[in-house]
C-alpha cells in the first residue's frame, strides 16, 4: 500500500484523461503488467515540509511500478541515502511503499506524474501537467527552498514562480532567487543513466542538499525578530 499524498485534494485521478499519448501509453502498461500502480504517482512527503524536491516523471521500473516516487529503481538507492544522511528522511530504504519509510521536512513533487514513453515528454504534456504541480505547491505555504532534479523541473519550478527561463539559466549547483521568494537550487538527475556516467556523483548529489539546508537556516536566520 503506497504512502498517502501530503497534497490529496489536489491529485490527478488514477484515470488522468488529459494527455491522450499518456493515456495510451498507460493502457498498454496495464495490459502488460496488471500488478503494477500503473497510474498518476501522487506527491510523497511530509505536508508541512520547507523543502520541495521537482522530479521529473515516474520511471517505468520505479514510480510507475510501485506507486512511489523513486521507489523501485536504480535512481532510488542514491536518492533515499543521500535523504537519510542530511535528515531529511526517517527509517530504511526498502525499494517498496511497504518499507515504512518517511520523509521529515522534504517533499517530492514530479513535473509530470504519468510515465512517458522513453521517458521523454512533450513540452504540451509538461504543460498540461503542470496544473497539479502548482495546486500542489500553492497548498505547501511552508516551503522555502526547491531541489530540481534536471532541466525539466528546473523549468516547471522557474515557470510556476513567474520567472523567466532566460534569467534562470539550468545547471547543476546552480542556484536561484525565485519571483516567489523561494530559493532554487538546481541538480543533474540521480538517473542510472547520470549516476554510470559520473555525470553525478554521490558527492555532487550531497552537495546540492547540503545547500538546501544551508539555505533554509540562512532564511530562517532572517526571519527572526
Amino acid at each position: 500500500m503506497r504512502a498517502e499524498s501530503p497534497v490529496p485534494d489536489v491529485e490527478a485521478p488514477r484515470d488522468c484523461p488529459l494527455c491522450p499519448r499518456l493515456v495510451a501509453f498507460r493502457r498498454q502498461m496495464r495490459g502488460e503488467h496488471p500488478d503494477w500502480w500503473n497510474a498518476p504517482v501522487p506527491a510523497f512527503g511530509d505536508p508541512q515540509a520547507w523543502l520541495a524536491i521537482v522530479g521529473l516523471a515516474p520511471g517505468m521500473w520505479g514510480a510507475n511500478r510501485t506507486g512511489r516516487p523513486f521507489t523501485g529503481d536504480h535512481s532510488g538507492h542514491l536518492f533515499y541515502a543521500t535523504l537519510l544522511k542530511f535528515g531529511l528522511a526517517e527509517g530504511a530504504y526498502g525499494e517498496t511503499p511497504e518499507d515504512g519509510l518517511r520523509l521529515a521536512g522534504c517533499l517530492i513533487l514530479n513535473s509530470v506524474k504519468c510515465l512517458p514513453p522513453q521517458n521523454k515528454p512533450s513540452p504540451q504534456e509538461i504543460a498540461t501537467c503542470r496544473t497539479y504541480y502548482e495546486a500542489s505547491l500553492a497548498l505547501l505555504p511552508n516551503v522555502l527552498v526547491l531541489v530540481a532534479l534536471g532541466r525539466i523541473a528546473h523549468d516547471s519550478a522557474v515557470r510556476t514562480a513567474g520567472g523567466r527561463l532566460a534569467a534562470h539559466r539550468f545547471g547543476h549547483f546552480a542556484e536561484h532567487a525565485l519571483p516567489d521568494g523561494r530559493i532554487l537550487v538546481d541538480s543533474y538527475h540521480c538517473s542510472r543513466y547520470n549516476q554510470n556516467t559520473k555525470r553525478l556523483t554521490a558527492v555532487m548529489f550531497e552537495k546540492v542538499f547540503a545547500r538546501a539546508l544551508e539555505l533554509r537556516d540562512q532564511i530562517s536566520s532572517v526571519s527572526l525578530p
